[in-house]
């Protein structure tokens, strides 16, 4: 991940709906959900709800497939774990580890 990717996706999640959304994407695991019931959730109109999506797609932060009717968003973890390995990249010279994050596990252009 490069400064403007990050600065993307970090703008992505900067909006209350767009940072719950992703949240919830995240919870629901690589099945993801369909828009339809990301609005319901958020008691957002379905107009609105594909205005953030449509902004989370473009950071990378998430992807959508058409399944029949439905399009079913989830959290492309891949680029999650890029965005904090970038925040990371020169925590504690290079030693995510010694500043306390021993679960994370920085992508391979990043170690």
């Amino acid at each position: 991940m490069n400064e403007i990717q990050a600065i993307e996706a970090l703008s992505a999640l900067a909006q209350p709906d767009r940072l719950t959304a992703f949240r919830m994407l995240v919870q629901a695991g690589p099945e993801g959900l369909a828009a339809g019931d990301l609005a319901e959730r958020l008691e957002a109109a379905p107009a609105r709800m594909s205005f953030h999506l449509a902004a989370l797609e473009r950071s990378g932060l998430i992807r959508k497939q058409r399944q029949g009717r439905k399009i079913i968003y989830s959290a492309r973890m891949d680029a999650m774990q890029g965005l904090i390995g970038f925040l990371l990249e020169d925590c504690c010279n290079g030693s995510p580890v010694q500043c306390g994050f021993p679960q994370i596990t920085l992508p391979k252009e990043h170690a």
